[in-house]
């Protein structure tokens, strides 16, 4: 019997060696050409793909008065499987019509170059001017107080936003994509999109139908609040302005 356990304690730890020293690889998410990106990017390819910049602007901040998302500050896997599924239908695009057949018009390379390059926006974190929206009185502007507290802690029968988004919705990475910094008449958009929740309404490819099951359980009022305070909120805190200076005791 001691035998047999210092067999087996000696397999234990031969195994265990052999799984500490086998190297792990991180993917290489940025494995696009970062020039043929800029390329497509700026100046489109052909007839059929025009500049990205023309809908989502120069800096990838998107655009309120067209609808379109904001691109830089994005998930990379996020934003691959977006143009992967408006490519192969999977969802369609309910804001200008036009990016199932630029995304079919772009190879599997080209798309992944383009978000390659997407990745390399370094724009400042800003979201949507809601004080000009409200003025221009094109939207609705909901409560960005009681917004926060549906992101941060949910609300009865909805789940925080940030259970899934990371706080103030800067995302979790790989599936999650950033909310915060958002466009808000995108965002708006895709929350009744997600409500209504068939490919022909543009958003019926969210994994095990989270998104959809989230967005029914919401009111007009709970997406204007959410959305309201996503656009402005920053990935990060202000700190603590009575925690007391470094160096001190």
């Amino acid at each position: 019997m001691r035998y047999l356990m210092s067999a087996v304690g000696a397999v234990a730890v031969f195994t265990m060696t052999l799984i500490v020293s086998v190297p792990v690889q991180a993917e290489n998410f940025l494995a696009g050409d970062i020039v043929n990106g800029r390329k497509i990017f700026t100046q489109g390819k052909g007839d059929a793909v025009p500049a990205c910049q023309s809908c989502h602007g120069v800096d990838g901040m998107g655009q309120d008065d067209m609808g379109t998302p904001r691109l830089a500050h994005q998930v990379f896997t996020y934003e691959l499987k977006q143009l992967t599924d408006f490519a192969n239908d999977k969802r369609i695009d309910n804001t200008l019509d036009a990016m199932n057949g630029i995304a079919k018009a772009l190879t599997a390379q080209e798309r992944r170059d383009v978000i390659t390059y997407v990745e390399s926006l370094k724009t400042p974190f800003l979201g949507s001017d809601l004080r000009a929206l409200k003025a221009a009185g094109d939207v609705k502007i909901g409560d960005r107080a009681r917004g926060a507290m549906i992101v941060e802690y949910g609300a009865e029968g909805i789940i925080s936003c940030k259970s899934c988004h990371g706080f103030h919705g800067r995302s979790a990475g790989r599936m999650f994509p950033m909310l915060g910094g958002q466009r808000y008449v995108y965002l708006l958009n895709q929350l009744h999109a997600w409500k209504n929740g068939t490919v022909a309404d543009g958003r019926a490819n969210d994994p095990r139908g989270m998104m959809r099951k989230v967005a029914k359980s919401m009111s007009e009022k709970d997406m204007l609040d959410v959305a309201s305070f996503l656009t402005g909120a920053l990935p990060y805190t202000i700190g603590n302005p009575m925690a007391p200076p470094r160096g001190t005791d």
